[in-house]
């Protein structure tokens, strides 16, 4: 199957030839069919699977079919809006818009937080056809009368399921009390669980419903492999692997931003050109990181979950768990960033003794045991017994006691109890990435003592098992 077989107009064809694409992806040739013919759509899809050009090139050839209605003052109405969980992903829809949009005259923009409100209120009094936003600022804006968005024709909800993760639902019900009843509304998810399920029932009518990859399914192209390590010994194996095996483009994921730093100070002591990315970085500094890293003057990235949701980079070689997420699903997010569009990829997990039961969960999720290979050198002493380690309030993993997890009375640095492993805190990364706050801070005093199972926290500190949302 080719583009040209979709219904797609010559302008947007030519784009896509532009970008050296010729035939398209499982999740392309169903949603494109589908968003041209003006119905909702529920669209099950991993990232990486070319989503953002699924729901885009149709959006495009919608609106451009229908010329815009000046408003009194001769501006252009928001007729499109497309949210998204974090500042990075709306940045890179952003600019997927504009980059199949060339040859139309359709305008766009992006906005989120951690930036001035000024610059963006004067590209809304410009007018613009296509808006892509987090929800804090939307709101922002909403709450200020700087934009209006009762002229909304295609609404787009990206990665629903992460921002029911990061606690937005509040904030998308808002959004939708804003926009208009009647309008076209696709909404994309890794997964379907109840809670999109329900969020779906409110926001689409008689949707098409399109799931290109099962739940959690890892790709085949994606080599998974897990090496067990002393505690200690887990930063000087990371080095020793990109300098041993010259790996260049290595993403690395750590639990906190606390322990991204630490990881980055101790690779660039090695000589080993790194940079984080985090909530308490500048939207410029994330910006530059990421930029540098897709062009290769960047050898290493270290990420938490949420800062490198929008991380999208075509043929991205290595992914290293540095820290396994306490959240299973968490680590197909994490691997599904290499292999992609064809190309082999390598994911590999540094694991410590404390991190067994992590790992358990994850092999259980996906269905399959993954290869441990132990690396001369850096294999864990035999006497090594498991630490608990510090999650905010609580403490988790295999050394947490009976349960898997308890409260603890003080705080004390993040990471493996306290010990050197260079994560800096163990935590999965879920919380707010818009700009109106930052990932959750490291251990602090807790509230009460050891208990029974604890609801899951505001700051987005949660135990390894799947609990209910909290209300916000």
């Amino acid at each position: 199957m080719s583009f040209d077989s979709l219904g797609l107009a010559e302008p947007l064809l030519r784009a896509v030839r532009e970008q050296g694409y010729t035939s398209p992806t499982p999740i392309q040739a169903q949603a494109i069919p589908a968003v041209l013919s003006g119905g909702d759509l529920l669209a099950g899809a991993q990232t990486g699977t070319g989503k953002t050009a699924g729901f885009t090139l149709p959006m495009l050839q919608r609106l451009s079919a229908k010329p815009a209605v000046r408003d009194a003052r001769g501006r252009l109405p928001i007729r499109a809006l497309i949210l998204t969980p974090t500042r990075e992903l709306a940045a890179q829809v952003e600019e997927s818009v504009r980059t199949y949009g060339k040859h139309t005259s359709l305008s766009s923009m992006v906005m989120f937080g951690g930036v001035g409100m000024q610059p963006q209120i004067d590209k809304l009094k410009r007018g613009v056809d296509i808006l892509v936003a987090t929800p804090g600022r939307l709101l922002d804006h909403a709450q200020q009368r700087t934009l209006d968005l009762s002229h909304i024709e295609i609404f787009v909800l990206d990665e629903a399921d992460r921002m029911l993760d990061m606690g937005f639902v509040h904030d998308i019900k808002k959004v939708l009390a804003l926009v208009p009843a009647k309008k076209q509304s696709l909404l994309f998810s890794a997964t379907f669980s109840d809670e999109i399920k329900n969020l779906a029932d409110r926001l689409l009518n008689k949707p098409a419903l399109i799931e290109v990859a099962r739940r959690n399914q890892t790709a085949e192209l994606i080599e998974q492999k897990v090496h067990p390590v002393g505690r200690e010994m887990k930063k000087d194996l990371l080095v020793h692997l990109i300098k041993s095996n010259d790996w260049h483009q290595v993403l690395v994921f750590t639990r906190m931003k606390h322990g991204a730093n630490r990881l980055v100070e101790h690779l660039l002591k090695q000589d080993v050109t790194a940079m984080a990315i985090h909530g308490n970085k500048s939207q410029s500094a994330r910006t530059k990181a990421l930029a540098d890293f897709k062009s290769g003057d960047l050898r290493v990235l270290v990420a938490t979950d949420i800062a490198a949701r929008g991380i999208d980079i075509d043929q991205l070689p290595h992914v290293v768990n540095f820290e396994l997420p306490n959240v299973p699903e968490d680590y197909v997010h994490r691997i599904g960033r290499t292999g992609r569009a064809g190309s082999p990829g390598e994911a590999v997990s540094l694991v410590c003794v404390d991190e067994d039961g992590f790992l358990r969960d994850i092999e259980k999720l996906i269905k399959r045991e993954i290869r441990k290979e132990v690396v001369a050198g850096f294999a864990p002493h035999p006497g090594e017994r498991p630490e608990p380690i510090v999650l905010g309030r609580m403490v988790i993993g295999a050394g947490a006691g009976r349960g898997g997890h308890r409260h603890v009375a003080g705080g004390g640095r993040g990471g493996h109890g306290g010990h050197g492993s260079g994560g800096g805190g163990a935590h999965s990364g879920h919380g707010r990435n818009d700009g109106r706050s930052h990932e959750p801070r490291a251990a602090q005093p807790a509230a009460r003592p050891a208990g029974p199972r604890p609801e899951p926290r505001r700051d987005g500190g949660r135990p390894p098992a799947r609990l209910t949302q909290p209300k916000r």
